[in-house]
């Protein structure tokens, strides 16, 4: 089964599927510098907070690389310390990409840890160098593994969940938001990665996606994820999730997390908790489904969560293909930006994330397994899956 790739490397290369050209121009882009890195991040060309955390990793990886490699090593790498302060300046830059992404965060806490431990144990700076490094590389290569594990976890428990309900725990249907497929990780993906896993086990009836406004990650990245896989898939606008509940059967919610908070209230793309506020009301288990990565056991609660916000023009432009298709002289379709609203509109709410509490979660699903609240409990005790 063919998967779409966020990030590509090859001999030392790296290169990102641009996303904001998605789904009608498929374009990669080498990132040469962690400062490229940063401007993808904050744009968007690359998102998704595993795949922000991988590129993050190996865009630093390949800075320490590229200086090792040098005929004449830059300055920062004369002594462990002159590489500890520069280390920790670029990792500080590269932390400010977008704030709410927990996974970012705890790649370069891993890469601060390995700095220090490596320079405790008096290595040379040239091994420092090499232990920084190795953990970028590890940190995106590990991506993978883990999503096909907390895949296989979601999948089997939400069957064992409808066989236990009087259900034949085959023919599924799963909603999802936004996209979080191997374009938003480092292959296969997280929610998305749990609807591949029942498809892939025949136990898939149909996967549902919101067009996730305003960036339509879902109806331009999860679309073309699923048809790629040739998934059965049915689109729906974000206003239309009550709807779809009175009207079809549908066996559960599935989302990914941007961060979760120690007592389970999840950050995630804007209209997420939506979907759990509808989901609860119709008795529909919603599943959250992140690496241990995201949890993040320093913030207490939701209320702790910083909530990016984007630019409020960004909530007024959509762009696409020009319809009827037209073509550049390379043969590739013409995109073009519009506006959709009037124009110097005075108020505009444009968070891009909402926080969806604990008690309207039904289980949350990491590389460990599977978390669910106890009966009449409004948190979760995540001690197990971290």
């Amino acid at each position: 089964m063919h998967m779409l790739t966020s990030i590509r490397t090859s001999n030392g290369k790296i290169e990102i599927i641009d996303q904001l050209l998605l789904p009608h121009t498929t374009k990669y882009v080498e990132i040469t510098s962690i400062e490229q890195a940063y401007d993808a991040i904050k744009d968007m060309k690359i998102r998704g907070a595993p795949a922000i955390a991988s590129l993050a990793s190996l865009a630093f990886a390949a800075y320490i690389q590229t200086g090792l490699d040098s005929a004449q090593p830059p300055a920062f790498l004369l002594s462990p310390e002159s590489l500890s302060a520069q280390v920790i300046h670029k990792l500080d830059y590269l932390s400010g990409a977008r704030p709410t992404a927990v996974n970012l965060g705890a790649a370069i806490r891993r890469l601060k840890a390995v700095l220090q431990s490596s320079t405790d144990a008096g290595k040379s700076v040239g091994l420092i160098a090499a232990d920084l490094i190795s953990e970028g590389k590890l940190i995106a290569d590990e991506d993978f593994d883990r999503n096909k594990r907390m895949a296989e976890h979601g999948g089997e428990w939400l069957a064992e969940l409808d066989r236990g309900s009087g259900g034949s725990g085959q023919e599924l249907n799963v909603l999802t938001v936004c996209n979080t497929g191997s374009l938003a990780t480092s292959g296969y993906g997280t929610a998305l990665g749990l609807i591949t896993y029942l498809h892939e086990q025949k136990k898939l009836g149909k996967a549902y996606y919101t067009q996730t406004a305003p960036y339509h990650q879902g109806s331009r990245l999860t679309a073309l994820e699923l048809k790629t896989m040739q998934i059965s898939s049915v689109m729906i606008c974000d206003t239309m999730v009550g709807s779809l509940f009175q009207h079809h059967k549908i066996h559960a919610v599935a989302v990914g997390a941007d961060r979760i908070a120690r007592n389970g209230d999840t950050a995630n793309k804007i209209g997420t908790y939506n979907a759990a506020v509808l989901a609860a009301r119709h008795k529909i288990p919603f599943i959250v489904v992140a690496p241990i990565s995201t949890v993040d056991l320093d913030t207490p609660d939701g209320s702790s969560i910083p909530i990016e916000h984007r630019k409020p023009l960004e909530a007024c432009l959509v762009r696409g293909a020009v319809h009827p298709f037209e073509f550049d002289v390379e043969g590739k379709v013409r995109q073009e930006t519009v506006m959709i609203t009037p124009s110097d509109l005075d108020g505009i709410y444009n968070p891009s994330f909402d926080v969806t509490p604990a008690e309207l979660i039904t289980a949350i699903v990491t590389e460990k397994g599977v978390a669910t609240r106890k009966e009449g409990e409004t948190s979760f005790d995540l001690s197990r899956v971290v």
